[in-house]
């Protein structure tokens, strides 16, 4: 399942390369349509970083990205559980930052506002 968000880009990191096969490059996003600004990390991967050669801090992007999750055993038997989201397209937006969205409202019919 794909998800997208609508934020502002606060740091893009070089490149990283993990081995000789993988590749991956981290950027952050501030989403500011909640009441508090959030604080989002995200990867992309192999031939995506390049993708972000084309953007800077302060660039109000729509990312596409893919939520994904695994489990790793530590050496103690603890069974963690890590989440990244997997960047796979990058859109810059306007200058400013999208007003939030109310999702799950019901409307009034003879109520013409918006929200």
């Amino acid at each position: 399942m794909s998800y997208t968000l609508k934020g502002e880009i606060k740091v893009i990191n070089p490149t990283k390369v993990v081995s000789e096969k993988f590749k991956l490059r981290e950027f952050v996003l501030t989403d500011n349509t909640g009441q508090y600004p959030q604080i989002i990390q995200f990867q992309s991967v192999q031939d995506r970083c390049e993708m972000l050669d084309n953007f800077a801090p302060n660039d109000i992007v729509e990312v596409h990205f893919n939520l994904r999750g695994r489990e790793w055993t530590n050496p103690g038997g603890e069974v963690k559980v890590f989440n990244t989201l997997d960047a796979w397209k990058v859109e810059k937006m306007g200058s400013t930052t999208p007003a939030p969205t109310q999702q799950g409202t019901k409307q009034d019919p003879d109520d013409d506002l918006p929200f």
